[in-house]
């Protein structure tokens, strides 16, 4: 009975392994494509350029026509879909409500639109609103220095758990957390210098305080919100984004 408790969260575990494998595999796969793709192109580019430079005269006055019209009827702006967001717009609204065991869930908004600026989040770590296109590297990476809210949210996105601290949190605690986040997938690790707490963790629309690393609050938070149910595109890379 014992031995079963202890292995509670394997198929969990196992399960983001999984996860990590396949995404690696993509990855070997996207190269793959990548490097055929390109070979193709260099070889239209060198077949094609005799052709353009034998049709360019001809085609510069009706590209010139084209241009005109489209300008006046105002299709050559470029639609963004859902990148349209307003950069430093604030894309949250709503507020935390704390359970029982501590964990704070946004009650509100949370926007998901990509934006290229910065963002003004009304919590701080932010647990979700619109965000950058990069995700932060989050497959169990420790930053030293902080990293930006707007990659951060989106690895939140994509089901990790952001581990963050300011100067108030010990040496010890610091070094055991790091220690944590490096085997645990789907998480990352950076200071926040002003968040009002020493450690707090975050995912997609939760967030909690730890008093350390030996809390069992922080291995409840991270069995629990790792590829989580809040996740809202569970399965989707944490490599391959920003890294430091």
């Amino acid at each position: 009975m014992g031995s079963a408790h202890q292995t509670g969260t394997d198929p969990r575990k196992a399960r983001i392994e999984e996860m990590r494998r396949a995404e690696h595999a993509r990855q070997r796969r996207n190269r793959v494509v990548v490097i055929a793709a390109s070979a193709v192109v260099a070889t239209g580019l060198v077949v094609g350029g005799a052709v353009f430079l034998n049709t360019r005269s001809g085609d510069d006055k009706s590209t010139s026509a084209s241009a005109g019209a489209a300008k006046g009827s105002g299709m050559g702006r470029a639609k963004s879909g859902t990148d349209g967001a307003k950069n430093g717009g604030r894309t949250a609204s709503g507020h935390f409500v704390t359970g029982a065991d501590g964990v704070r869930t946004w009650k509100g908004t949370l926007t998901r639109n990509h934006v290229a600026g910065p963002v003004t989040y009304p919590m701080e770590p932010p647990v979700g609103g619109d965000h950058n296109p990069v995700w932060q590297n989050c497959d169990g990476e420790v930053y030293t220095k902080p990293v930006r809210n707007e990659n951060a949210v989106h690895a939140l996105e994509h089901g990790a758990v952001w581990v963050t601290y300011n100067g108030k949190a010990s040496e010890a605690d610091v070094a055991a957390l790091a220690a944590k986040v490096r085997r645990t997938p789907y998480t990352l690790m950076s200071p926040v210098a002003d968040q009002k707490d020493p450690i707090m963790m975050s995912a997609w629309a939760h967030q909690r305080t730890v008093t350390g690393a030996g809390d069992p609050n922080a291995d409840k938070f991270l069995a629990e919100f790792v590829q989580g149910a809040q996740t809202p595109e569970p399965g989707a890379a944490c490599t391959g984004g920003l890294g430091q």
